[in-house]
């Protein structure tokens, strides 16, 4: 497991290293961050901005710490302007891609919400994911189980997953095999890292 909560074996594709951690490690498990012409540090969740890359684990003690001990200056060898709350841009910034990536896979079918239809992918097997919101009610929740040799994901809040599914909130949500469930859970993992307390215990 890496800092962030992240399966090292999650990412088959290239590896980085962590300016805080010295760390390397598949870059799913990373946060890139590129310096803007005029030395902005911005971060590029997405991966697509141009410039030399700065990476940094997916890990909210990670990131305070290269804020702190000015690690994004060494390691572009320049002066730097970090925007206010980087952390909490970071963290919003991966949280909105999850919403994104959840509301494809529901357009596209391998998703539903609602405790009933989650229910119903549970019991006939179907869902490989099970959602849950981080500020939904325990008792509910309790009542469903992550699915055998499934995933968990216990760290989004309703309103997120609400968002994704076109409503103004939700509790319980599931994914099924294939289809953008891969992509969803390990930007899920990312976002564990990055959330403050985030909560969400897998349950039996």
């Amino acid at each position: 497991m890496s800092r962030g909560g992240a399966e090292k074996d999650r990412s088959d594709g290239p590896e980085r290293k962590c300016i805080v951690t010295g760390e390397v490690q598949p870059k799913g498990g990373l946060v890139r961050f590129v310096v803007s012409p005029d030395g902005l540090v911005v971060p590029d969740v997405l991966e697509k901005l141009p410039g030399r890359g700065i990476w940094v684990s997916a890990d909210r003690s990670a990131l305070e710490t290269a804020v702190k001990k000015k690690a994004f200056a060494r390691a572009a060898r320049q002066l730097v302007e970090l925007p206010d709350d980087l952390v909490g841009i970071v963290e919003g910034a991966v949280a909105r891609h999850v919403v994104e990536l959840l509301g494809l896979a529901r357009k596209s079918g391998d998703a539903v919400a609602g405790y009933e239809k989650v229910k119903d992918w549970l019991d006939k097997e179907r869902a490989t994911v099970l959602i849950q919101a981080s500020d939904g009610s325990g008792r509910g929740k309790s009542k469903l189980s992550t699915p055998h040799y499934g995933k968990f994901i216990g760290w989004l809040t309703m309103a997120e997953i609400g968002q994704a599914f076109g409503r103004q909130q939700a509790v319980h949500a599931a994914l099924a095999a294939g289809g953008l469930a891969k992509r969803v859970v390990e930007e899920a993992q990312r976002l564990k890292g990055l959330r403050a307390d985030p909560g969400g215990q897998r349950p039996a």
